[in-house]
């Protein structure tokens, strides 16, 4: 089960790094991002530490907020958070035709809730690739809580340098995961390597859309709050992780910004207009709710020093995902479904 309760959130923040350091990585990761000056050279050179920053900082958040899955998702009217979460998953079983016996793998896999959900849909063998070992560590005790341990895994590694062998895997996929790399083109030929030929990849990406200004800088501002607030060295566009993808070598199948179609507005749980009880702790109020609950257990010692500016960090970052998406100047779910060629 994931973290649910006040000290659930507060033992986990941190994640990975000693509770007395929390405050100073908090600094070292604020510095990387624009919305501080920081650069896109240093986020990019520098990229594994900043990650692993942001996920040992993040992760008991987004567990807290969201559950296993940390995405969000296309959703129909009438449709809860939860089910749509579920159904973005199945998509991508479905589009990769998943069938017992294959081996699958997932790039930046999270705490494995996709990796669960997907294997249990699908009856397949999934991977899960992560650099960050907190993740991993709570992965591990959620696979086994779910009885899955003896068919799925997690490694813990580098996406931009996989430990497998050529032509590993029957599938591959990743989900708002590879928007982390410094490099698209060298992530994407990473992947390519370790699929077999003739088999598919595909990808959820975090991108901007052709709205986007970069001469704008109410734009630009956006654009800083989403990095800072996701751990991203820079945000593409979707023109450049098509023609990245295609630059490693995969044959294009289809592509679609998803959110373009999507009856509910992907952004709609973090949306301050509206209100759910099913989803709470996303909600404007919630999300305050969090913020006065870490702040105290902050004072009383029982959650790091720096814990709050997390917090915020997280909530800048939640404010402008909402703003770049009523200005449909960013999108959490451009897809494109590719293949590797048979014949190379």
């Amino acid at each position: 089960m994931s973290k649910s309760g006040a000290l659930d959130l507060a033992s986990g923040l941190g994640g990975k790094i000693n509770k007395v350091e929390v405050k100073s990585a908090v600094d070292e990761y604020e510095k990387y991002h624009g919305y501080y000056g920081g650069k896109e050279e240093a986020r990019k050179s520098n990229y594994t530490d900043m990650v692993n920053k942001y996920y040992d900082l993040a992760t008991s958040f987004y567990e807290y907020g969201w559950g296993e899955s940390f995405h969000f998702a296309h959703r129909w009217n009438g449709e809860s958070l939860r089910e749509s979460i579920k159904r973005h998953e199945h998509f991508l079983a479905l589009q990769l035709g998943l069938k017992p016996g294959m081996k699958v793998l997932d790039v930046g896999c999270g705490i494995g809730g996709p990796l669960r959900e997907i294997a249990r849909f699908s009856s397949t063998s999934v991977t899960g690739l992560n650099n960050n070992e907190y993740q991993i560590t709570r992965g591990k005790e959620l696979n086994r809580l779910a009885g899955i341990s003896g068919t799925c895994d997690f490694v813990k590694a580098d996406f931009m340098k996989m430990p497998f062998d050529d032509n590993t895997f029957d599938a591959v996929y990743a989900i708002e995961a590879t928007c982390h790399a410094p490099d698209p083109v060298g992530c994407y030929k990473e992947i390519y390597r370790v699929l077999k030929p003739g088999q598919c990849f595909a990808v959820y990406e975090w991108c901007v859309t052709d709205h986007y200004d970069p001469n704008n800088a109410t734009h630009k501002r956006i654009k800083d709050e989403i990095e800072l607030g996701n751990g991203l060295p820079d945000i593409r566009s979707t023109r450049q992780c098509l023609r990245a993808v295609k630059d490693a070598g995969f044959e294009v199948v289809w592509d679609k910004d998803l959110a373009e179609d999507s009856p509910l507005p992907w952004y709609l749980p973090l949306d301050p207009s509206r209100f759910s009880l099913s989803s709470f702790r996303l909600t404007s109020v919630g999300r305050m709710i969090t913020r006065t609950m870490v702040k105290a257990l902050e004072y009383v010692g029982l959650a790091p020093q720096g814990s709050e500016r997390v917090s915020s960090f997280l909530e800048k970052a939640a404010e402008g995902l909402v703003e770049g998406g009523k200005k449909e100047i960013f999108t959490p779910m451009y897809f494109f479904f590719v293949r590797k060629p048979l014949l190379e």
